[in-house]
């Protein structure tokens, strides 16, 4: 059946069209398609309060009232679910967490390349290696792994780089036993090389 159309392009139900369908990616509103009994029920309400005014006066309304009233609140609480406060607040901390463990990874990363040669050759070297082959072939039309010579022309541009090269040199298998030993990448050398690869 197809809803039908009010004056103002809100459908017989009350709820402009599109913004309750599942597909439409929106919420499905509880009160979709219970227009009728809604009416019913309001009509069946302001009955038993014009009877209950003409048994027993204002006391009886003020009865009527205090049921529904009740009625409403117990609809609303089993149609409008909420939250648990815990949950509320895991929702609330879970991004800041999940930001807060990604920096301290790429810290951690970062020291330990700094600190240990095995470690850069090992955990960060792959990273910008390939960091650089994406720069290479999506803005240049290099292969990095094919053209090595052409890439470390474009990475190293004055004498001030010509250092950096052996730090992502993909040509460069580093001997694991010997780097246990070393520092690993000076921190000016790495900003250096992070700048040259984000202007690539």
């Amino acid at each position: 059946m197809i809803a039908r159309e009010g004056p103002r392009g809100v459908r017989g139900d009350g709820i402009p069209p599109g913004q309750d369908s599942p597909e439409a990616g929106g919420m499905v509103s509880p009160w979709r398609g219970t227009a009728a009994e809604l009416v019913i029920a309001g009509v069946a309400v302001a009955v038993t309060a014009v009877a209950a005014y003409a048994v027993a006066g204002w006391a009886g309304l003020a009865v009527v009232a205090v049921v529904t009233a009740a009625g409403v609140m117990v609809l609303l609480r089993f149609l409008l679910p909420q939250l648990t406060p815990d949950t509320a607040r895991k929702a609330r901390e879970r991004p800041r967490a999940r930001m807060l463990t990604g920096y301290s990874h790429r810290r951690f990363m970062v020291n330990n390349a700094m600190t240990s040669q095995n470690y850069y050759d090992t955990e960060l070297r792959p990273v910008l290696e390939h960091l650089l082959a994406a720069r290479l072939a999506e803005r240049h039309g290099i292969h990095l792994y094919q053209d090595p010579d052409a890439a470390r022309r474009l990475l190293c541009r004055n004498p001030r780089d010509a250092g950096l090269w052996r730090w992502i040199d993909p040509r460069v298998r580093p001997q694991t036993r010997e780097s246990q030993e070393r520092r690993g990448i000076p921190r000016h050398t790495l900003a250096r090389l992070i700048d040259r690869l984000e202007k690539l």
